[in-house]
């Protein structure tokens, strides 16, 4: 027998080995135009073969997994990652979840449209008996009823150092009475019973942590936001329909995702995200998260409704591209651009009846490396925002080089105190072409102009 450190596999025979062990010939898309053997019919000159990929059925019945918890939908998608990739079909039928789907590189989850609905169960939630300080790995329960081990949970304080409210998401692995352990430390945060430490099974659906190369298609989610305690939208946006984290080429399509208690999707320090034909709906939170430091983030063809903030540009976010979405009646603004936002282009929207501004060019100080700058506004339909003193879009603070072109910009109730543009006076080289700007007190307010003539 050759020893160990002798031995070598060639990558032809690694997969070749890997399709026998499975039962199947799983071949990656990079060898479809390799030589076939003898006993294969060749395919006609130029063509390409196309290869079915490894695929499991989740449903309640008449499935290769049957049933219709986050647990039989996790053991899908573990077993199709550990064969290298491939699509987790979910049959109709409603899913209860405990805890979130994590889901792996080269996993593709499938489906059957709005009849494959995952739900949030209803939220248990009690206070911490005891003391959880720094990395421990786990908590006392003042109240362990309703809890169970594999529970996605969120412990939240009022954190005495810093002074506010702090969070942490974890999962239950193990019970011994009212003592549950974690499955992994707190970290360097104390929960305390003086800072009012709680625990609650809160969780986003799917988790999307460290992978790449996903796709979530054709399927419902649904938080159960009657039935769930609602954070603050921007500290709880972990806990909404879908969590993306430090993950790269990730795609979404016809993907419904309503009544979060956070966001319907964040995307946190992704590159490379496609979120198209989604309907967000009715989340605590935003509609779409793209999260810091995000690169190159495509959302196209999506409805974006009755969430506290349609899209949320959040700090970093560069080469984006909003495109040909409906952004309809969500109770802040329709598009907000942030912190270091840059080179973005918001495109062919219809943004309307939001509930303060259309689109925002937040201030975030007067430091303009922070500003929001190089943003394209273009081509978008931008109609009946905000209140009685609403406006349709607004640069604010020390924005810069911002471009605002081709969009009709209309306000078709009465003109109250309405403004259509808002230009700060700090505000650097913002450009206004070919704008149609009808309906308001003040079509364009150039605050700008005015500093400089005073």
């Amino acid at each position: 027998m050759a020893s160990p450190d002798r031995m070598s596999y060639t990558r032809r025979g690694f997969i070749g080995a890997a399709a026998i062990l499975a039962g199947a010939a799983i071949v990656p898309p990079s060898q479809a135009n390799e030589q076939p053997s003898a006993n294969t019919a060749a395919p006609a000159a130029g063509a390409k073969s196309r290869w079915d990929s490894l695929s499991i059925t989740v449903g309640p019945k008449q499935a290769d997994l049957m049933g219709t918890s986050e647990k039989v939908i996790q053991a899908a998608v573990d077993y199709i990652a550990g064969w290298g990739g491939g699509t987790v079909h979910i049959l109709p039928g409603t899913y209860r979840m405990r805890n979130s789907v994590s889901l792996r590189s080269g996993v593709r989850i499938l489906g059957s449209g709005q009849d494959s609905v995952l739900i949030k169960e209803p939220e248990v939630k009690t206070s911490l008996a005891q003391d959880s300080t720094s990395w421990q790995d786990e908590v006392v329960l003042a109240d362990p009823s309703g809890f169970q081990v594999g529970d996605g949970v969120c412990l939240q304080v009022i954190d005495e150092w810093h002074r506010g409210a702090w969070f942490i998401q974890r999962s239950l692995v193990a019970r011994d009475g009212n003592r549950f352990k974690l499955n992994k430390p707190l970290g360097d945060d104390d929960f305390t019973v003086k800072g009012k430490a709680t625990i609650g099974t809160l969780f986003p659906l799917f988790n999307v942590d460290g992978v790449s190369d996903v796709r979530i298609e054709n399927i419902a989610l649904d938080g159960n936001r009657a039935k769930q305690e609602s954070l603050w939208h921007n500290w709880g946006n972990i806990l909404g329909g879908i969590w993306l984290n430090k993950s790269n080429r990730i795609e979404m399509r016809n993907v419904i995702s309503r009544e979060s208690c956070a966001d319907g999707i964040s995307a946190q320090t992704c590159n490379d995200v496609l979120i198209e034909d989604c309907h967000c709906h009715d989340n605590v939170g935003f509609g779409i998260h793209s999260g810091t430091g995000s690169q190159r983030p495509i959302a196209r063809h999506n409805r974006l409704e009755n969430n506290y903030i349609g899209f949320y540009f959040c700090w970093g976010v560069r080469y984006g591209l909003v495109e040909d979405n409906v952004i309809l009646g969500n109770s802040q603004f329709g598009v907000r651009l942030g912190e270091k936002d840059t080179d973005n282009v918001v495109r062919n929207n219809a943004i309307r009846s939001s509930g303060k501004v259309g689109v925002i060019f937040e201030k975030v100080g007067d430091d303009p490396a922070y500003s929001p700058d190089r943003n394209r506004l273009e081509g978008n339909q931008i109609i009946d925002n905000g209140g009685e003193a609403g406006v349709a879009v607004d640069v604010r603070g020390v924005t810069k080089e911002a471009v605002i072109e081709r969009n009709k910009i209309s306000e078709t109730r009465r003109p109250l105190k309405r403004i259509g543009v808002r230009i700060g006076a700090q505000t650097r080289d913002i450009k206004l072409a070919a704008n149609q700007v009808t309906g308001f007190s003040v079509n364009v307010l150039d605050l700008h102009k005015a500093n400089t003539k005073a």
